[in-house]
């Protein structure tokens, strides 16, 4: 089930447990009308919040990959600079 779905289900079920509180009826005439706006509004934020995660997994993929490219020259400059060329080598095949 899709995030956006799941959010909006949210929605309508917090619009059911309101009028519950509340003791009115549940799909009365004129309590029907809040249960696609109360699905609107968390499905919409459902939505952003899919979005946010989705460019916030794409941060950090990109993060994790100048962090291990930034390791691995730092690697290479101390082999290279130790002198150990075998060492070097290797770490540049990595």
């Amino acid at each position: 089930m899709s995030p956006i779905l799941t959010w909006a289900l949210f929605g309508v079920a917090a619009r059911w447990w309101q009028l519950g509180i509340e003791m009115r009826p549940f799909l009365a005439r004129d309590t029907a009308w809040g249960y696609p706006v109360f699905a609107a509004v968390s499905g919409s934020f459902g939505y952003w919040l899919s979005q946010v995660d989705k460019r916030q997994t794409e941060i950090l993929a990109r993060r994790k990959e100048s962090l291990l490219e930034k390791r691995r020259r730092a690697r290479e400059r101390e082999a290279v600079g130790a002198g150990d060329v075998v060492a070097a080598a290797r770490v540049a095949v990595v």
